[in-house]
């Protein structure tokens, strides 16, 4: 069971069909890109943990100890951060199961204001939306979601705005979310 800031309780199942493994895909693609990144030494970049407070364990034996209760402390901002080529990276990233939209509340307010913040400092802050059934990764400029989502009365953004506004990211065996090179492009 997981407590979030505002009382609400959620249970989930970790797997990847269930709520609590969705996105877990796109998150190992991204590790292991990240991996390939470090090794390389080309970009320093690591997932940020989700701040939790464990409240109980089940020890029903030592080698399987079982949380069972935890709380998020705060609400977390984004999902990775790191540098590149001297500069800071901040990005969220998101798989959407539709093949017509991505809804914006699988976005929360929070991170947006996050994003805002990194962009005034001058970091290069990004959105990967993975759209799972059409097999397609898109890097957007946070700033051009930003001002999306602030202008337009919709729910959702469609799925041809990404495919206007966005970057496809081709997949690579050795780094599946290849996202330096549209950094390369569009930054440097």
């Amino acid at each position: 069971m997981v407590n979030y800031p505002n009382g609400k309780k959620s249970t989930f199942a970790a797997s990847k069909t269930g709520q609590g493994g969705r996105g877990m895909v796109l998150e190992q693609d991204l590790n292991q890109t990240n991996t390939f990144y470090l090794e390389q030494d080309l970009a320093v970049v690591y997932k940020k943990p989700t701040p939790v407070t464990i409240v109980k364990v089940d020890y029903p034996k030592r080698s399987a100890a079982k949380i069972t209760e935890a709380y998020f402390k705060l609400p977390s901002t984004t999902d990775y951060n790191g540098i590149y080529r001297n500069r800071y990276l901040d990005f969220e990233a998101k798989e959407c199961s539709s093949k017509t939209s991505f809804p914006l509340s699988s976005i929360h307010e929070h991170q947006i204001d996050h994003l805002k913040r990194v962009l005034q400092h001058g970091a290069i802050a990004f959105v990967i939306i993975r759209f799972t059934h059409l097999d397609e990764t898109y890097f957007v400029d946070a700033q051009e979601m930003i001002d999306y989502i602030e202008t337009s009365s919709r729910q959702s953004i469609p799925y041809t705005w990404f495919q206007t506004h966005g970057h496809l990211i081709a997949y690579n065996y050795v780094k599946p979310v290849d996202y330096l090179s549209i950094i390369d492009e569009y930054y440097f």
